[in-house]
């Protein structure tokens, strides 16, 4: 990813903020976590922003309640205290939170829209799921809705809505098919990003606030490069 500018504490693409929660537009590339890369994580450069912005003393808190693929933009939302952390790790185990994906695929789709329901089991070694039209050892049901949103002079942007959360779901749903997203290797595209980006977007993010109680809608503009800009 050495030709992608990643986030630090001075570029973050803030899209909501406030005592109790901070959702993040994350760049492709941008690691949420810690992992054995060692690479800085978007979780640590959140902190930083914070410790500067409100001028912190000592340790920031931050909690992570859910992550995003390496390669995959879009929105992250983290926890600004334990309360909040706790609350919004049920409301993601309980799918209340509404998460609407932007795709960019070669191929069309058979259908306009349509459901997909399929077993994906995981093969940790390769760090890839693979989709099943049965259930199989091991495997888990993966569901999620998709549209045709537009149609573009090589691609098709399409809009999908998650109703489960498996680990690579819609790269593996969307691979069976035969529609895998731009620039993904892994998963059966033929050609790769120039900076190692799959063209796969969190775009919307709809739940109520763990704190507050409010209804909160959180919509994220895809990255910049010409492909994104033709679909929007």
């Amino acid at each position: 990813m050495a030709t992608k500018i990643l986030s630090n504490a001075n570029n973050l693409q803030v899209l909501y903020e406030d005592n109790h929660i901070i959702a993040i537009n994350k760049r492709p590339g941008d690691i949420v976590q810690g992992d054995k890369t060692g690479d800085i994580p978007l979780s640590e450069v959140v902190k930083e922003y914070i410790k500067i912005k409100y001028n912190k003393p000592g340790n920031v808190y931050l909690g992570v309640a859910h992550r995003l693929d390496r390669p995959t933009s879009g929105i992250v939302v983290f926890a600004r205290t334990s309360k909040a952390l706790t609350r919004l790790n049920k409301l993601f185990a309980e799918k209340e939170a509404k998460k609407t994906y932007w795709a960019i695929v070669k191929n069309k789709p058979e259908k306009e829209e349509g459901s997909l329901t399929h077993w994906l089991k995981r093969n940790t070694k390769q760090n890839k799921s693979y989709a099943n039209k049965k259930e199989v050892t091991d495997s888990k049901k993966a569901i999620l809705d998709y549209r045709i949103l537009k149609k573009l002079d090589n691609f098709y942007l399409l809009e999908i809505d998650l109703k489960t959360g498996r680990h690579h779901q819609i790269r593996s749903q969307l691979t069976f098919i035969g529609c895998p997203i731009k620039g993904d290797l892994k998963y059966g595209f033929n050609r790769s990003n120039k900076d190692g980006s799959i063209h796969l977007h969190a775009r919307k993010l709809s739940f109520i606030h763990p704190v507050k109680k409010e209804a909160i809608t959180i919509l994220a503009p895809p990255p910049n490069d010409p492909v994104w800009n033709a679909s929007c």
